[in-house]
């Protein structure tokens, strides 16, 4: 009988999860939340596209800002 192989995370998963990482470490050293991190391919190289919510000054609304970083 065949062994069955165990059960293997799919590599967007696994690319999703590493973008949400990294999109967790750019809001902190923004000083702002994540809103949104997804993975996306530019110039042929895989990339985070984070999007962090930067808090308003005075009262204002949060400003939205989009970092796109390499996935390595």
């Amino acid at each position: 009988m065949p062994i069955a192989a165990p059960d293997q995370v799919s590599p967007i998963v696994l690319a999703a999860s590493d973008c949400y990482a990294i999109g967790q470490q750019v809001a902190e050293q923004n000083g702002g939340t994540l809103a949104k991190a997804s993975q996306s391919t530019r110039g042929g190289q895989p990339v985070c596209v984070i999007v962090v919510l930067v808090p308003g000054k005075d009262g204002q609304r949060p400003r939205r800002s989009e970092i796109v970083v390499p996935q390595n």
